[in-house]
This record gives C-alpha cells, structure tokens and sequence, in this order.
C-alpha cells in the first residue's frame, strides 16, 4: 500500500512545509512594519503579505482533498504531478501577490486551473470506479487506458 501512495503523501508535506513558510512570512512581515496581532491592517506590504498568505490557506483543503482523491482513484504519478505544479504556482502567486497586486494573476489562474484538472481526475475515476464496481464494465480495460 505505501508504494501506491508514496508520491500523494510527498507532495502533501510538501504542502505542508509550503503553508508553514506562507505563515513565518505574514509571522516576518508583522515584525518588519510594526503590526501586532490581531491587527491585519497597516502597511501596504503587510496586509498583501497577509492576505496572500490567507488566499494560500483558503484553497488548502481543496488541493489536498482532491490531490488524494485524483491519486487514489485516477493515477497517483498524474495527480501527484498536478499537484507539484500547483504547489510551485501557489508560490509564484505568493511572492507576487506580496509584490504587487497585480503579480498574483497569472499564478493565479495556473493553480485555479490545475485545481480544477484535479477536480475532472477525481471525477472519472470514481466514475470509473462506480461503472467498474456496480456495473462490473471495466472502462480502462475497453478503452486500453494505462493512466489508470
């Protein structure tokens, strides 16, 4: 079982480690310009820090649902492949956004478009799953699929 989840759990510390450096850098930007918490006001830099590290930990729990989803049910190498590339535009889309406003929307819509990749794997393969298991058609056989 660990061989077949092995890539899934690399990319989820990963995602962990990246959340956590997300946080030391709000954590940094309060001590540079004079923000105690629970203020989330105050400098410009401050509050794009702040709110690009928020942004960041609002779309967490969907990466990690769906990369685990993607994985057990379509293809761990697929969806752990997605996954590495989100996990890199949602850090491009950090140091962006803390730049400037604008710097996030690339970044941005590279990640919302490989969340929703994510989102399609998971679906066919519970698709598949659900015909393959209740209906006993093995779709990735008839189709001669080797992504699955």
């Amino acid at each position: 079982m660990r061989d077949q989840i092995a890539l899934l759990a690399f990319v989820t510390v990963l995602a962990v480690l990246e959340q956590a450096y997300f946080s030391m850098q709000v954590i940094w930007a309060r001590r540079k310009y004079n923000v105690s918490p629970p203020s989330t006001s105050g400098h410009p830099n401050f509050e794009r820090t702040f709110r690009a590290q928020l942004n960041c930990a609002e779309y967490f729990p969907i990466f990690l649902s769906i990369l685990w989803i993607a994985g057990y049910f379509f293809h761990e190498g697929t969806a752990a492949a997605c996954g590495l590339s989100y996990l890199y535009a949602r850090y491009k889309y950090f140091h962006g956004y803390t730049a400037s406003a604008v710097g996030r929307l690339r970044p941005m819509y590279v990640s919302a478009s490989l969340i929703w990749i994510l989102i399609g794997l998971s679906l066919v393969g519970l698709v598949e799953y659900f015909i393959s298991a209740y209906f006993g058609v093995r779709i990735k056989e008839f189709l001669g699929w080797r992504l699955f």
